[in-house]
């Protein structure tokens, strides 16, 4: 039976639970609760949406099944994660300077108030107390490369991170405040839209109904998809299956071998017209045309280590520091 939501009009959204506090919670705790339904961060994800992480890779963390996929380590000053939770306090003081609303933690993980819906959890950087136009505060932070998201305003990952958060919680508006390249810092309002919200809710509905019958989601073609296929099965037991009369993947084969001969060609017309260019560039660096430029630059020289030769004069040193590359699958049509 379809579940009805109601517009602020017709019914106020109740504000959402508390699931558990986080203030005294450990990390490893932390992750544990967020196995337990999707969280804000989640969202894009689980709808196909986000631009970094697959729902496969999703469907692993939300299963158990990630122990050994990579993580990124919140420790590593290296890591964006390190850098998105030191700046996050910087950036939501820097919020109540510019808009002068007063923010404050919550430090608890809500849960969505129906009981239908007890698996759409959030986690909320900051409550803005005290306005009357806005009620959440999500910080942002990003680097040069990150950067370039933000350029035609907030990209949709977050805007439906923070859709998520006003479903959860039944508020109607959150800033989004994002620093940019360490020195830029943008706020962009984000409205409640109950039409998104019921379209959201159906399609993490769809993908929770994935991780209870613990059956994998479709993958996608992204990277994501990719590693996550390689971590969920890494061995193959050398059988053969017969899907010779199964049409869906029949076609699918067909089509493959189609979209590989048109790369092939397009490869090697590619290769072809760089070609023609560089040969007319000759030694020049850049050429300019009518609708772009192309630069042909010899890279800085750079000294590495030659391990061959090294472990032709010193072949005792392999024995000595050896170490294990592990093998992975390779996909060969024959």
């Amino acid at each position: 039976m379809a579940h009805v939501y109601f517009t602020p009009s017709e019914e106020p959204p109740r504000p959402a639970l508390r699931l558990v506090s986080t203030k005294d919670l450990s990390r490893d705790d932390w992750l544990a609760v967020r196995k337990r339904g999707i969280g804000s961060s989640d969202a894009a994800a689980a709808v196909g949406l986000n631009p970094y992480k697959s729902q496969l890779e999703l469907w692993l963390e939300k299963t158990g099944r990630d122990s050994g996929l990579p993580k990124s380590d919140v420790n590593d000053e290296e890591s964006p994660t390190y850098w998105g939770n030191i700046l996050e306090s910087i950036v939501a003081r820097h919020y109540t300077q510019r808009t002068g609303n007063r923010v404050r933690r919550i430090n608890a993980v809500l849960q969505h108030s129906d009981a239908k819906l007890d698996w759409m959890l959030a986690n909320v950087d900051r409550e803005v107390i005290g306005a009357e136009d806005v009620q959440i505060l999500e910080c942002k932070t990003a680097g040069i490369n990150g950067a370039r998201l933000w350029k035609e305003g907030v990209p949709v990952y977050v805007q439906l991170q923070v859709m998520h958060q006003l479903a959860v919680t039944g508020k109607q508006a959150a800033d989004v405040a994002v620093l940019l390249g360490g020195q830029h810092l943008e706020i962009h309002r984000i409205e409640r839209d109950d039409e998104l919200i019921h379209w959201l809710i159906e399609l993490e509905k769809e993908f929770w109904g994935y991780v209870q019958r613990d059956t994998p989601p479709p993958a996608d073609g992204s990277e994501s998809a990719d590693r996550a296929l390689r971590f969920l099965y890494p061995q193959d037991q050398g059988r053969t299956l017969d899907f010779s009369e199964d049409v869906a993947l029949s076609a699918a084969f067909e089509e493959l071998k189609s979209v590989r001969a048109t790369l092939e060609r397009q490869s090697k017309r590619e290769a072809e017209l760089k070609q023609q260019l560089q040969q007319a560039m000759g030694d020049a660096s850049r050429a300019v045309f009518a609708n772009g430029t192309v630069s042909w630059r010899k890279a800085k020289d750079s000294v590495t280590l030659d391990v061959s030769q090294l472990l032709k004069e010193k072949p005792y040193l392999l024995a000595r520091y050896p170490t294990t590359k592990i093998g992975s699958r390779r996909f060969l049509i024959l």
